[in-house]
């Protein structure tokens, strides 16, 4: 048994390991290790095609990540306060969103949005009062990967902060109440600092699903490279260390984001325990 989990776990991380350790080799070759050197992360650095996928998934993972999370965090304080066979239906279109696979997202995304843009451009044409062929176009780009993004995020925040309203301690937004608070002075001074926490664990993992995601943008990404989209065309002609330094880069950011996620979620819930 102990032999037998060894194996899974070096299943599991060696390749993560080889990549850290091939992205500071020396040499052109990615699986031929000649020695220790920063070269290819320099490289990666001044490389304007890197740079601007870089921005583009900034950019994405930024816009996706603060919209799931205004959004996600007023629909489960919404869902909170329904009962019955109404909280069911929404309890379970949420995990639905959480479990659909990303290429369905994708898929799916890509068809509304084609047949929006159809039906829009078509009546821009008509009513644009000047020559028809300069009439605006709506398309692929920024918009639709940030509304497919924020699409899959905003269920994973409503789960997070759902599962620290649950946590929270009713009476004291009753005594609030009591105090004639009103409930918008309610929701600033008691609610929001009690599951602040859980909103933006919430907003780092909306952002880091995002800023690695590939198989969703690819479907919706138009003209626009994301950073997961670049190294994909990369490794088609062969993986080169340069690739293993963004790789490594792009890891280390991603642990960073949801260590710190994890923290924050464990702080939340530091008072219940004390509590109780």
């Amino acid at each position: 048994m102990r032999a037998y989990s060894i194996a899974v776990y070096l299943f599991l991380y060696a390749p993560i390991v080889l990549i850290v350790l091939f992205s500071f080799n020396s040499g052109n070759n990615a699986s031929d290790f000649q020695g220790f050197s920063t070269l290819w992360y320099g490289k990666a650095a001044n490389n304007r095609f890197v740079i601007e996928a870089v921005t583009h998934s900034l950019i994405v993972a930024s816009s996706s990540a603060s919209l799931a999370t205004v959004f996600g965090t007023m629909a489960a304080l919404a869902i909170q306060r329904v009962r019955g066979a109404a909280r069911l239906f929404f309890d379970a279109m949420t995990y639905i969103a959480i479990m659909v696979p990303g290429i369905v997202i994708g898929i799916s995304t890509l068809i509304a949005l084609v047949t929006t843009f159809g039906l829009v451009n078509n009546i821009l044409t008509t009513i644009w009062p000047g020559d028809p062929a300069t009439a605006p176009q709506l398309g692929m780009g920024f918009g639709s990967i940030i509304a497919a993004h924020t699409l899959f995020s905003l269920a994973l925040v409503i789960v997070i902060v759902r599962a620290r309203i649950a946590g929270m301690d009713r009476s004291l937004m009753e005594a609030s109440a009591d105090l004639y608070a009103t409930p918008w002075g309610t929701f600033r001074q008691v609610t929001l600092p009690l599951i602040l926490p859980a909103v933006v664990a919430g907003f780092l993992l909306s952002f880091t699903f995002s800023f690695d995601d590939f198989v969703v943008a690819f479907w919706v990404a138009g003209s626009k490279t994301t950073l997961p989209i670049y190294i994909f065309a990369s490794i088609r002609r062969g993986v080169t260390p340069e690739i293993n330094a963004i790789g490594t880069v792009v890891l280390t950011v991603s642990l960073i984001l949801l260590f710190s996620a994890q923290f924050l979620l464990r702080r939340g819930e530091k008072p219940k325990a004390k509590a109780a």
